[in-house]
């Protein structure tokens, strides 16, 4: 897909971070957007950032985690737009617990949106997108999709999932040639509200981390929402099969290729410093 100028994109979690982003970006360059939140103050403000745009701008508060709303706002992005090309399956939450600490009400809580959210969005949409006959879907994974990290067992094992999920659901679509295609993405420390919302349980501490460490990170993070959207517009225009955004995620993608196994060591290591 080079041109974006009269296709339609569904975005969820567009209430705020590269979501938001992505709908300002993509209107810019005429594309047509139906955004999504579970944030219904966030998304109207997205909303009315993108007053004036030119482009149809339609919008539902969604949880992702919900099979049957994911389903009814696809067919509710379809009526309205008349086609859908591109699905952003870009909801997500983050969650700080050991194993032997953190509760199955979290487990699933985690689950439900960051793997389960990517499942429903990419279901519901997919017919639409090989309807259109030039679709992509573009998943959120993380670097953390891509190296485990202490206190981090719930959220690796989510951002994992969709990993595996998009990279099998792209071999599927070439082989199908339906005029679709997919792409995961796997951002480092990106200033958004994810770290913020996080939810920290407090069994961090058998391992010598804070449960408030998460702002200690934050404090880490160097890439922009508005260049990790662009980004990933430029990851659809080159049809990549994966996009890291951040050096931190090059870095880090690169020591787990040279180090497979080892860098466990080294990320053990400086997670006590920042404990």
């Amino acid at each position: 897909m080079k041109d974006f100028k009269n296709k339609v994109a569904a975005i969820t979690g567009a209430g705020s971070g590269m979501g938001r982003s992505l709908a300002v970006l993509l209107a810019a360059r005429g594309c047509h957007v139906a955004l999504s939140d579970i944030n219904e103050t966030g998304l109207a403000e997205t909303v009315k950032l993108l007053d004036g745009s030119g482009v149809k701008v339609t919008s539902q508060r969604l949880d992702v985690s919900e099979k049957a709303a994911v389903f009814a706002w696809a067919d509710k992005v379809a009526a309205d737009h008349g086609k859908v090309n591109l699905i952003f399956n870009n909801a997500g939450v983050a969650l700080g617990s050991v194993v032997d600490g953190g509760g199955y009400d979290d487990l699933e809580w985690i689950m439900n949106i960051n793997f389960w959210g990517v499942v429903h969005g990419t279901k519901a949409f997919l017919p639409y997108l090989k309807d259109s006959g030039d679709g992509h879907i573009i998943n959120t994974s993380s670097l953390f999709g891509l190296m485990a990290v202490p206190s981090q067992s719930a959220y690796n094992a989510s951002k994992f999932a969709v990993r595996g999920f998009t990279e099998a659901l792209r071999q599927e679509l070439e082989l199908q040639q339906v005029g679709v295609s997919a792409t995961s993405v796997h951002p480092g420390g990106i200033k958004t509200n994810i770290a913020k919302a996080a939810r920290m349980d407090d069994s961090v501490t058998k391992i010598g981390m804070s449960p408030n460490s998460s702002a200690k990170f934050e404090k880490l993070f160097r890439t922009t929402a508005d260049d990790a959207a662009a980004q990933m517009i430029r990851a659809v225009e080159k049809n990549q099969r994966r996009l890291l955004i951040g050096n931190d995620a090059k870095a880090m993608d690169l020591m787990v290729r040279l180090f497979p196994s080892a860098y466990q060591k080294l990320v053990s290591m400086s997670s006590k410093k920042l404990g």
